[in-house]
Order: C-alpha cells, then sequence, then structure tokens
C-alpha cells in the first residue's frame, strides 16, 4: 500500500531549502517556492514505480520554524523542521486508507543526517550575475570535503531567519537560490522561484491528533522494507 509514497523519504530529506543570510530585506515570515529537477538513474526510475518526485516545494516559514506540504500520490505529506533545535516532524496522511503516521526526528537523528552529507568550504564569489526568483544572484564556487569543485548561485538582496540550508552551506553568507546536491544517491537541483512575505500562522512541532507515531524504519518497512 505505501509503495507509492517512497518519495516521502526523499521529500524528508529535501528539508533543507533556506538560509540565515545578511543582506537588504529582513523577512521573518512568509512561503517559499522551490523548483526541483531530478537526475535519476534508470534503477530510481524503477524504484519510484513511474511517480515522478514533487516538481515543486512550497516552503512555510515562522522564524526558525518552517513547514512543507507535498501531495505525492495518495499521500499528503509534511515536514516540520525546527532549525533551532535541530529536531524535525514527518507527518505522511493517507485519506484512501484512512492511515495517518508521525515520526519524530531528534536532533541526535538530525545531526546523524547531516554528518552523512558532504563539507562544503571555500566559497569565492565569481562576480557573473543573473536574476534568480526575482533577486540579483551572483555565482559562487566552493568545494567538498574531497576536494572536488561546485558551484551555486546566491543573493545578499534578503535576510531570512535560520530556515534550514546554512547548515549545508556554512560560511557561504548569502542565500542560495540555485544549488544542485546528492541526497540519498538522487541528484536533485533547487532553483528559487518566489518568495512571498505574509503570515502562514503557527507551526506546531507537536503530533497532531489521531496520528501514529512510528520510527523511520517502520516507515521504511511499509513502504517495502527500503
Amino acid at each position: 500500500m505505501f509503495k507509492s509514497i517512497k518519495t516521502s523519504v526523499v521529500a524528508f530529506i529535501l528539508v533543507g531549502t533556506a538560509v540565515i543570510a545578511h543582506a537588504q530585506k529582513k523577512i521573518t515570515e512568509g512561503t517559499i517556492t522551490y523548483g526541483l529537477q531530478y537526475k535519476l538513474t534508470d534503477e530510481q526510475k524503477s524504484a519510484m514505480a513511474g511517480q515522478e518526485p514533487p516538481a515543486e516545494m512550497k516552503v512555510k516559514f515562522n522564524n526558525g520554524l518552517t513547514k512543507i506540504e507535498i501531495e505525492q500520490g495518495p499521500a499528503l505529506i509534511g515536514i516540520v523542521s525546527d532549525n533551532n533545535a535541530r529536531t524535525g516532524l514527518l507527518l505522511i496522511d493517507v485519506p484512501i486508507a484512512q492511515k495517518q503516521f508521525a515520526v519524530k526526528q531528534s536532533k541526535e537523528d538530525v545531526e546523524k543526517a547531516m554528518g552523512e552529507m558532504p563539507k562544503f568550504s571555500d566559497f569565492k564569489a565569481t562576480g557573473e550575475k543573473q536574476t534568480v526568483g526575482g533577486f540579483s544572484a551572483e555565482k559562487y564556487t566552493f568545494k567538498d570535503d574531497k576536494g572536488a569543485s561546485h558551484e551555486l548561485w546566491a543573493t545578499k538582496d534578503i535576510e531570512l531567519p535560520n530556515v534550514g540550508a546554512q547548515n549545508y552551506f556554512p560560511g557561504l553568507g548569502a542565500f542560495p537560490v540555485k544549488y544542485t546536491m546528492v541526497q540519498r544517491g538522487i541528484e536533485t537541483t533547487t532553483t528559487l522561484k518566489s518568495i512571498a512575505e505574509g503570515k502562514v500562522g503557527v507551526i506546531s512541532k507537536d503530533v497532531p491528533a489521531g496520528y501514529e507515531v512510528v520510527t523511520m524504519e517502520d516507515l521504511a518497512k511499509m513502504q517495502g522494507g527500503e
């Protein structure tokens, strides 16, 4: 039944989508919209049973709390992150099956996941510029902990609270608007489409009534044991 929501795990890894910056306009509450492009192997496409991962992701943020909501097949997926406390909550609602599951992510769980990711450093602005998501962005080069070179686009036009990917790019000093990362073997390019300032309401870290609390291991077994 849950093979059709394999990409919930992928979505959970894609939480990191905004950074703290030092810039001109400060926004503390609103919605960030990203476009997502994937480079999938034939094996990965087969494992997803013909269902493409989401092409767009909306991130609601209220200071250091974020919430992502994704519709994937029969499942509604919610991802809540507290980036100050470094904890998280994954919510999966499958209305057709009348099932609701919640996975709590402790600080240790988040730190373990972050520990498995490459470490980036040596950020250098190139002077090359373009407009991305309505903001003036500059290309930066950087290196990972294996010495490989990469590039991303970032802007200094906005200042956001601690809502995510600053953990990916510490020392950048700008807000990433386009970058490519490999997470759980899937290469994903994330591109900013827009940032809308406005009230999004309270983002709660509490498990909603009616949700069964399970572990990521339990969820993997429901999804076919992967």
